[in-house]
């Protein structure tokens, strides 16, 4: 119920921010999507083991930005090796202050604060934590790729036209805001957690090509888990998430809808220095959405199901995940 709350909320602020932008935007819109500024994605770590690395950080809209994004998770762990075994049906809600600054031309920086609360229903107990999970810093480099010049004349135009082709290599830090909390490590689902307690690397590299109508990006993350201060060790994680959208652009807006897949493989996780079993597995997902941007606003939403999984030994299953967003372009 709050679940829909949330959501209904969420929709109303759309609504009302939208009609006041139409109110007062009365000029042509400058077109959002370059080959300059591709659809970027960035990995965002809420900082749980089941919590996808791959489900984003940017738009397709504008490369820099400052914004806030609300995201649902739901899963079933089954507390057992037989069908029948007791469930526990879990909820994850997530509210990020989500952002991309400029550094320079080829130089930004990425970041996310996140604020968990998690429910988690078991027979016919339910459980919620809540507060502020593991924030993150993303320092990016951008390569971009340039059309061949002509060498068979002099062309005294030094400005070079990009092929809409770049890399983006990512170096950053997931910080242990949030609290790990050691008597929930026994969960079947380990990534009830608002926070891992521990200090991670993030290692990431993008390609995107971003076409007037047409556009592909892909974003390969590896997560280098560190130990907290209870011996507990989230495993390494690795994301990768690929997405194509087309443009709809008209006088006073860009519509893009997308689809895509993602996916993470996690390690096991490691206390007191022993693996445990049941701990690791992977999951494949597809997702749909679409983004309007109006001005220099930015409204998206998406929808995500698992295509395939084996979470922690095949007793965590993930049903869906739904993601909604405002942003204002820098």
């Amino acid at each position: 119920m709050n679940v829909l709350q949330n959501i209904k909320t969420g929709i109303i602020l759309l609504a009302l921010v939208l009609l006041h932008t139409n109110l007062v935007q009365a000029h042509t819109i400058k077109k959002v999507c370059t080959h300059d500024e591709p659809f970027k994605v960035y990995c965002d770590l809420c900082g749980c083991a089941t919590s996808s690395g791959s489900f984003g950080f940017g738009t397709l809209s504008n490369a820099n930005f400052v914004g806030v994004r609300y995201i649902y998770q739901n899963f079933e762990s089954r507390n057992g090796i037989f069908e029948n075994s007791p469930t526990s049906k879990e909820s994850f809600n997530t509210y990020q202050l989500w952002a991309q600054i400029p550094i320079n031309k080829s130089f930004y920086v990425s970041a996310n604060l996140p604020y968990q609360d998690l429910t988690r229903n078991f027979n016919n107990v339910k459980e919620n934590i809540n507060g502020l999970g593991d924030a993150s810093v993303i320092g990016w480099f951008k390569l971009p790729f340039y059309k061949k010049q002509n060498t068979d004349k002099v062309d005294f135009n030094i400005e070079r036209e990009a092929s809409g082709h770049s890399l983006q290599f990512g170096l950053g830090i997931k910080l242990p805001t949030g609290k790990f909390e050691e008597s929930l490590a026994d969960n079947i689902n380990p990534g009830f957690q608002v926070g891992t307690g521990s200090v991670d690397g993030i290692f990431s590299l993008g390609y995107n090509y971003g076409g007037d109508k047409y556009g592909v990006n892909t974003l390969f993350s590896y997560y280098l888990k560190g130990e907290n201060k209870n011996d507990y060790q989230f495993g390494n994680q690795f994301s990768y998430a690929t997405n194509l959208y087309r443009a709809f652009a008209t006088e006073k807006m860009n519509i893009m809808p997308f689809v895509g897949v993602s996916g993470d493989v996690y390690k096991k996780i490691t206390q007191y220095g022993e693996t445990l079993e049941d701990t690791d597995g992977n999951i494949l997902n597809a997702s749909i959405g679409s983004e309007l941007a109006i001005d220099k606003f930015i409204f998206g939403a998406s929808y995500t199901l698992p295509i395939s999984q084996s979470l922690f030994g095949d007793n965590v299953e993930s049903k869906q995940r739904l993601s909604v967003y405002v942003n204002f372009a820098l």
